[in-house]
């Protein structure tokens, strides 16, 4: 089974992809957060094969949804629309700062943190670190 996996920001989106055995995330491409945001990101999952959406769930450090967390909760009802497909949410806690330590800053930064956010994804879903329900 082949993911996506969107790092919803309000300028940029960060999009990684794994391959087609669901085990690998890798960076794809960082676009443009624009008015055809969720139809760009269908039109990805087409080309790509994808069978399921991972959105990064970005809270704060209390655990509550920060501001940016109730635009993606309301792109993923788009998403779930455009593509029919299941969008799931994955916490990114500080996956901006990882991708950053572990490849510099720079324009595929968000792509990578993506990859971040997938890969725990596909660790927890082919049960490498513990439980989905139990984090």
């Amino acid at each position: 089974m082949k993911y996506l996996c969107v790092d919803y920001g309000t300028k940029r989106v960060g999009i990684a992809t794994s391959d087609s055995e669901g085990r690998m995330a890798f960076p794809l491409r960082v676009i443009p957060h624009t008015k055809i945001l969720s139809e760009t990101v269908a039109s990805i999952c087409r080309d790509e094969g994808v069978e399921v959406i991972v959105l990064g769930e970005s809270r704060d450090f209390s655990g509550k949804p920060n501001p940016v967390m109730r635009k993606a909760a309301l792109f993923a009802e788009e998403l779930k629309k455009e593509t029919g497909l299941s969008v799931e949410l994955m916490p990114e806690v500080l996956s901006s700062r990882e991708a950053a330590r572990m490849t510099g800053t720079g324009k595929t930064n968000d792509a990578s943190a993506a990859a971040i956010v997938l890969q725990s994804y596909l660790d927890k879903v082919n049960g490498l670190r513990g439980d989905l329900n139990n984090e």
